[in-house]
């Protein structure tokens, strides 16, 4: 005979300050075995094969190399070891990666690995945060479902900044959970701490967590409202503090003697924050350097990224690109496979918990994690979901902890206090938006694993009727522990299997370029080596053993000059020497052809290269037109975008300074390049 299984006990409610972190209990040899389990096979889905990607995205890769060659490149985020420009992101991610490369050399490993690490890091994090919450086991939900969340997968093992700011997001989080439970001044303090390095990791984006962690603490920290507001004002100068001294530092450091910052319009950190990286992405008025707001205002340009939009959504993901803007975004296209699986779940979710404990006193702690990871979902998700100026879908990474701490939360809580009516309902309603959201996300690429589709599909049926059927019937008295332990097991694989199998897919794909893709579909994907739309502003040469022994033989600060920081980054890898990208990665200002000429006259630089296929028409190259096969154009259309891009590049200033060099220095062919001596000109 079986008796029926008592719900556990809710937590303690905190309803007055208490003078110390409430302890957990304490933890049983399974809850470590648990835990253990969980981190020690992220480390290894995250880190198997990592070094697939090889440089990943070449622009940051290069910045990489350069900081573990100089620490001034590392303190500024340099393109090149002799800092003639930045990257067109804060450096706190340059920091790892270089420092990772001072310590042990730079290579693939070195660079990527600390980015898996940052990715173990945030799940520990997550599981640390929903046990601070509800309990072990939503800590251990939320940090399964963060880690095989498929745009997690990928960028946990990218070389992007996304990875760095998410690690620091999720870290600010959990101290304003700590904070939040008994009012802690100095837990709060530390949020600010980890949200102003967030925002030295990508700026403004890193930003998006901090409404969330002011409401919660607002609402929900057990003390007088005039110690909330107190507490909070000071973790805000804790944020200006851990933030401003490196903005203080780019603006008392003299611009003659710093790299130009990448991305700015007049070499002001500022300007970067508020223009480019900023706001202005966020309205659709992106500036950057030169005319680069002419050509992303360019209804031509408009009109080929909507055809490259429409052709993967098709497909079911693959691009770069976002659909328009809309509250749609987030569940279409490429954004829909990279990060909605568990969204419409961790919604359900948030409003069961809110449900389920609304009656409850102002301090619950498990109220206000939902509020928490509620208001950091929305607040960041209505950005990414309105953002008009290139919203890339792995900006969405920043929303994976939310979802993953909100489905945590609210599976264990609904488990809980399952001998409610609407806690079934609720447990039933997140295990059937997760299965059957899945499922549609699975058959927008139907010819790709349909078993596992049509499997999870399945099993989301069993468990939701067994959810229910046991729960509203009051049938639990006929089942032992073992058996709603398997309920729980079919639920949990009804969740997770179809995004488990994306983020799968991620691992054993390579990903190159600067819009990598979760897409099973994107075989011909830029992310699969390529750079996007980007590569039409100046293509590269094939590396040669011919130009690696030109350059290397060379003694002057750089090598040589390339247009675009992306081309000037694989010309450094692939000759370990400096190389000055002319325009910066968006056409910056930088340097002028007067300073370019000085730098000619003092000797800094001995060559100038240039795309073998570039040397007749500015910005034409054959390797565009295999980007624009890659990315779905026709051939009309990818002629269309080389003459919009040729249009471009010759007002700037990458246009005046290859046309001075072909009027006054002779060609010589060495690999993919037009290579011209800046050292002998023609008579």
């Amino acid at each position: 005979m079986t008796t029926d299984i008592a719900p556990p006990a809710s937590p303690p409610v905190a309803t007055s300050p208490s003078p110390a972190q409430p302890a957990l209990p304490p933890a049983r040899p399974l809850d470590r075995i648990a835990v253990g389990v969980l981190l020690v096979a992220t480390a290894v889905f995250y880190l198997w094969n990592i070094t697939v990607n090889g440089s990943a995205n070449v622009f940051y890769a290069g910045a990489a190399w350069a900081g573990s060659r100089n620490w001034e490149a590392l303190l500024f985020g340099s393109v090149d070891p002799s800092n003639f420009i930045t990257v067109d992101k804060p450096p706190v991610s340059q920091w790892v990666m270089g420092l990772s490369g001072q310590i042990f050399g730079y290579s693939s490993a070195s660079m990527l690995i600390p980015e898996a690490l940052m990715g173990v890091a945030s799940v520990a994090l997550m599981y640390a945060a929903g046990t601070r919450i509800a309990g072990r086991p939503a800590g251990l939900v939320a940090g399964a479902a963060l880690a095989l969340t498929p745009v997690a997968a990928m960028m946990f093992r990218f070389n992007n900044p996304d990875a760095a700011m998410v690690l620091l997001m999720t870290a600010g989080a959990y101290c304003a959970i700590r904070a939040t439970a008994v009012a802690s001044a100095r837990w709060l303090a530390l949020a600010g701490v980890a949200v102003g390095f967030a925002f030295l990791a990508k700026m403004l984006e890193g930003l998006m967590v901090l409404p969330a962690l002011g409401l919660v603490y607002l609402v929900a920290a057990p003390t007088g409202i005039g110690k909330r507001i107190r507490d909070l004002l000071i973790a805000a100068v804790a944020m200006i503090v851990s933030a401003g001294w490196y903005v203080l530092l780019t603006l008392l450091w003299p611009a003659s003697s710093r790299p130009y910052l990448a991305g700015s319009t007049d070499n002001n950190f500022m300007n970067l924050v508020l223009g480019y990286n900023g706001l202005a992405r966020i309205e659709g008025k992106q500036g950057g350097g030169g005319a680069s707001r002419s050509i992303a205002d360019s209804p031509l340009a408009t009109e080929l990224m909507e055809r490259v939009r429409s052709r993967a959504g098709s497909r079911g993901g693959g691009s770069m690109f976002a659909d328009g803007p809309g509250i749609t975004r987030l569940f279409t296209g490429e954004f829909g496979i990279e990060i909605s699986w568990l969204l419409p779940a961790a919604l359900v979710a948030l409003v069961a918990v809110i449900a389920l404990r609304g009656r409850l006193p102002r301090t619950d702690i498990v109220r206000a994690g939902a509020i928490l990871f509620g208001a950091w979902l929305i607040v960041d998700g209505l950005v990414l979901s309105y953002m008009k100026s290139n919203p890339h879908p792995y900006y969405s990474l920043a929303i994976a902890p939310p979802i993953a701490g909100l489905v945590g939360i609210g599976v264990v809580e609904c488990w809980r206090q399952r001998h409610r009516a609407t806690a079934v309902v609720g447990l039933a309603a997140i295990v059937a938006a997760a299965g059957v959201w899945g499922f549609v996300l699975m058959e927008r690429q139907s010819s790709w694993l349909p078993g596992i589709a049509w499997t999870a599909l399945v099993f989301t049926v069993i468990a939701v009727i067994a959810i229910l059927v046991i729960g509203l019937r009051g049938d639990r008295r006929l089942l032992g522990r073992r058996a709603l332990i398997g309920v729980a097991a079919v639920a949990v694989f009804a969740a997770l299997a179809a995004p488990a199998a994306y983020a799968a897919e991620v691992v054993a794909t390579p990903h190159t370029g600067g819009g990598p893709s979760v897409s099973p579909a994107s075989e011909d994907h830029p992310s699969k080596g390529g750079g996007g739309f980007g590569s039409f502003f100046g293509g590269g040469g094939e590396k040669s053993a011919a130009l690696t022994s030109l350059l290397d033989a060379t003694t002057s600060r750089w090598s040589a000059a390339v247009s675009r920081s992306s081309a000037a980054a694989q010309i450094e890898l692939d000759t370990r020497t400096p190389v000055m990208a002319i325009g910066g990665f968006n056409n910056d200002p930088a340097p002028t052809l007067a300073q370019f000429q000085q730098y000619v006259r003092s000797g800094d630089v001995t060559y100038y290269l240039l795309s073998s296929s570039s040397s007749g028409r500015l910005g034409r190259t054959s390797s565009q037109a295999t980007l624009g096969r890659s990315l779905g154009l026709t051939a009309r259309e990818t002629s269309q975008a080389q003459e919009l891009f040729s249009r471009y590049n010759s007002g700037s200033v990458t246009g005046q300074i290859q046309q001075w060099v072909q009027a006054h220095y002779r060609a010589e062919k060495v690999g993919g390049y037009e290579v011209y001596d800046l050292r002998h000109p023609t008579a």
